[in-house]
């Protein structure tokens, strides 16, 4: 089978483990409503289970808490959606106001799932704020192209660039009200929930306990791995608790804070295991080599450095006895 015909029968059997776990899931409780962790619970036993999958459902289960959050009609509930959000000089949308609604022209970059999603939610930078728009994905002028997709992690997921030439679509909240809301960033975190799962999955490939009785270096490793895997743990529980306790309160940099953490915890994870269990695995199990390089790429949704540096500039504002409290 040809590399193309490979993608597309991998991108039509993730569409159909998606709609049928939405067929059989019940919905995730929303975050800062009392049940956060119970819902990143759930995200990250999809990442473990099947990170590909974790993105698509993620991203479906923010739109429902997009919705939910700005005050608009839910979704069709049989519907998959998507939020396409990223922004940059590829990105050309913009909303006409026609005569009978508005419509969406342009270019929109990063569209993940674009070839088997129902609906997005999509950005449209407009004026000094972004205004979000709900637009299905059956209807003619929209326009999905070649994405030039070449990553051999996250292969099912391609995230390339849809066209848009006078599509209808609906206004979600007000101007600027996407970014505004605190649960764009308690939507962030959920992200990191994904990333955890999937880096404990590889980190149990470690855990063999006779194997580990008898190489010292993969108990060094495992030990390494624990570290970092137990405190990216216990940000994600205590951050969960603070958004239940204000969920009006966007905790931004308590949420800049953990991705960059469970970042770090991932590559320790990806690290420690290629270098205790040597090549084998990564050559031999075919699973665990696709975790590990679904992984690898889907950190990158982080900001990397950039993230970093919005942290620490935070915590330099602020004053030093409330900076690192015990």
């Amino acid at each position: 089978m040809s590399t193309p015909d490979r993608l597309t029968g991998s991108r039509a059997c993730l569409e159909a483990r998606a709609r049928a776990r939405l067929r059989g899931d019940a919905a995730l409780p929303l975050p800062g409503g009392g049940a956060t962790l119970a819902r990143w619970q759930a995200l990250a036993a999809l990442g473990a289970d099947d990170l590909p999958l974790a993105k698509v459902l993620e991203a479906h289960h923010d739109a429902l808490a997009i919705l939910a959050g700005l005050g608009a009609a839910p979704a069709n509930g049989s519907d998959l959606l998507a939020v396409w959000a990223a922004e940059g000089p590829g990105s050309t949308v913009a909303v006409d106001q026609g005569a009978d609604r508005p419509r969406l022209t342009g270019r929109k970059s990063w569209c993940s799932g674009a070839r088997f999603v129902d609906a997005a939610l999509v950005t449209v930078v407009d004026g000094d704020a972004r205004q979000l728009v709900l637009v299905g994905l059956d209807q003619p002028g929209v326009h999905v192209g070649d994405s030039g997709w070449e990553a051999v992690g996250m292969a099912a997921i391609e995230s390339g660039p849809v066209d848009f030439d006078g599509v209808a679509c609906l206004r979600v909240g007000a101007h600027g009200a996407y970014l505004d809301r605190p649960g764009f960033w308690h939507g962030g975190a959920g992200v990191a929930a994904c990333w955890f799962g999937a880096a404990v999955a590889i980190a149990q490939r470690m855990a063999e306990p006779q194997r580990v009785a008898r190489d010292p270096h993969l108990a060094a490793a495992l030990g390494r791995v624990d570290m970092a895997l137990a405190g990216a743990a216990a940000l994600l529980r205590e951050l969960s608790a603070r958004i239940d306790a204000e969920p009006l309160l966007p905790h931004r940099r308590e949420v800049v804070r953990l991705r960059s953490v469970v970042e770090r915890a991932c590559h320790e994870v990806l690290d420690a295991a290629a270098r205790s269990l040597g090549p084998g695995p990564l050559c031999r199990d075919g699973e665990h080599a696709q975790r590990c390089a679904d992984l690898a790429v889907f950190v990158r949704q982080s900001h990397a450095d950039r993230d970093w540096a919005a942290l620490g500039a935070e915590v330099a504002a602020i004053d030093a006895e409330v900076r690192w409290p015990l």
